[in-house]
């Protein structure tokens, strides 16, 4: 059973990315609050959910959280700054926007992962496999995925020889055979080792 909070008196806000693993495209990252009392017996780690029921999570977290946002840092930023360093600036992003759209500025962070660079005034916690043990994290981890795959959908309409629609960027076999046949594009992520062989 997932807990709904770390601190019961604390406004609490998940953040998880999506993306550290692809060959393409952007990593996003949403941060959520949740209502204290919210329960819901699906939600969990979007890896251990189907498609289908990760977009109706989706639509329901969009729905009843108190605050979300989901942001991005680009494959021009990974290759700049590495991807661990992009999906923090794109936490740090969601973050602002939490601020920025709702004026909601969480007390304290919950952060999927081992690894956060501290967001300034706000105290926060990293969680390994925080998305499998609290619901803020596990709705974020949705949000980003759900949003992720929705962004790989539509540049999959310019390159539809990578098939993103179904891989999203990750490195498959189906893409990097297409890697092979017609090399890399402008959304591949330089800095990333991309397998030609067939």
């Amino acid at each position: 059973m997932l807990q709904p909070y770390l601190h019961p008196h604390l406004i609490e806000a998940g953040l998880d990315e999506a993306g550290r693993g692809c060959l393409a495209g952007p990593v996003l990252a949403s941060a959520v609050i949740l209502p204290k009392d919210y329960r819901h017996p699906l939600l969990n780690d979007s890896k251990q959910l189907s498609r289908k029921q990760r977009e109706g999570l989706r639509t329901e977290i969009e729905r009843e959280a108190l605050a979300w946002a989901v942001a991005e840092a680009s494959h021009e930023e990974i290759d700049q700054i590495n991807v661990l360093q992009a999906s923090l600036l794109a936490m740090h992003r969601a973050v602002d926007q939490l601020v920025a759209q709702k004026n909601i500025l969480p007390e304290h962070l919950l952060i999927d992962g081992n690894r956060f660079k501290p967001y300034p005034f706000v105290p926060h916690t990293c969680l390994v496999k925080g998305d499998a043990r609290f619901l803020p994290i596990a709705a974020a981890s949705i949000l980003a995925k759900t949003h992720r795959d929705e962004r790989m959908e539509a540049l999959a309409k310019l390159y539809p020889q990578y098939a993103w629609e179904q891989n999203a960027g990750y490195p498959t076999v189906q893409h990097q055979r297409a890697l092979f046949q017609s090399g890399p594009c402008e959304y591949h992520r330089k800095t990333f080792r991309l397998s030609y062989d067939q």
